[in-house]
């Protein structure tokens, strides 16, 4: 069984490698915020396991083994946000911190359980893909908003980033998954967007928001 600590850097390098299937010491070290002396002896312990490949010199790579290992960690705390927002009330800017910590209990009845009462959820409050108890991932084909232009028509379906000031911006703008989106508007200089939603108009988002947003085009 794996520490919490151990898991955290597991779901760090899952989160890092994403399609490129590796990422850097340095890269965890700035994700984690932990010193790169510490993330390297870490990744070595994590070797040792089974759970990572380490080189010197080289990216980090999980195995097969720690891929499902981080898939599944990943799973309890994308679970468990659902969880406490479709069943407690919570907002989606509450849940992160504490899914933070029950992703570490080591029950997989609880779980089960959770998904059954969720009536078994693909993806998370965010948008994010919940992995299968098998450790798959579905993928989302989803582009930025600021990848649209003008005229275009699209749905919220993801938040790229779900820090809780984003999710609190977020509100203050009524935008939640599932709203649509028409572009009426891109400045050249910034690429900030005049968007309408929701019978709101001329709603100005700015160009790191728009990178925030992933949707999916609406065809007329």
């Amino acid at each position: 069984m794996n520490s919490s600590i151990e898991e955290n850097y597991l779901k760090a390098l899952f989160m890092l490698s994403g399609t490129k299937g590796e990422a850097t010491v340095n890269e965890v070290s700035r994700f984690l915020d932990i010193k790169m002396p510490t993330v390297n002896s870490m990744m070595k312990r994590l070797s040792e396991k089974g759970l990572v490949i380490h080189e010197n010199y080289k990216p980090l790579k999980l195995t097969d083994k720690g891929k499902l290992e981080a898939a599944l960690v990943v799973r309890k705390h994308r679970l468990t946000e659902m969880y406490l927002v479709e069943k407690m009330g919570f907002g989606w800017e509450e849940v992160h911190h504490i899914a933070e910590q029950i992703e570490h209990i080591h029950a997989p009845e609880f779980f089960n359980k959770m998904d059954e009462l969720l009536g078994y959820p693909t993806v998370d409050p965010h948008g994010s893909p919940i992995p299968s108890k098998e450790g798959t991932v579905s993928t989302q084909p989803y582009l930025k908003l600021s990848d649209y232009q003008v005229g275009d028509q699209v749905e919220l379906m993801a938040v790229g980033q779900s820090s809780a000031s984003l999710l609190k911006y977020l509100n203050t703008r009524e935008l939640a998954l599932g709203v649509v989106i028409s572009i009426d508007a891109v400045e050249s200089f910034d690429r900030s967007m005049h968007v309408s939603y929701s019978g709101r108009t001329s709603i100005v988002l700015t160009s790191l928001v728009c990178d925030s947003l992933l949707v999916r085009r609406i065809d007329s």
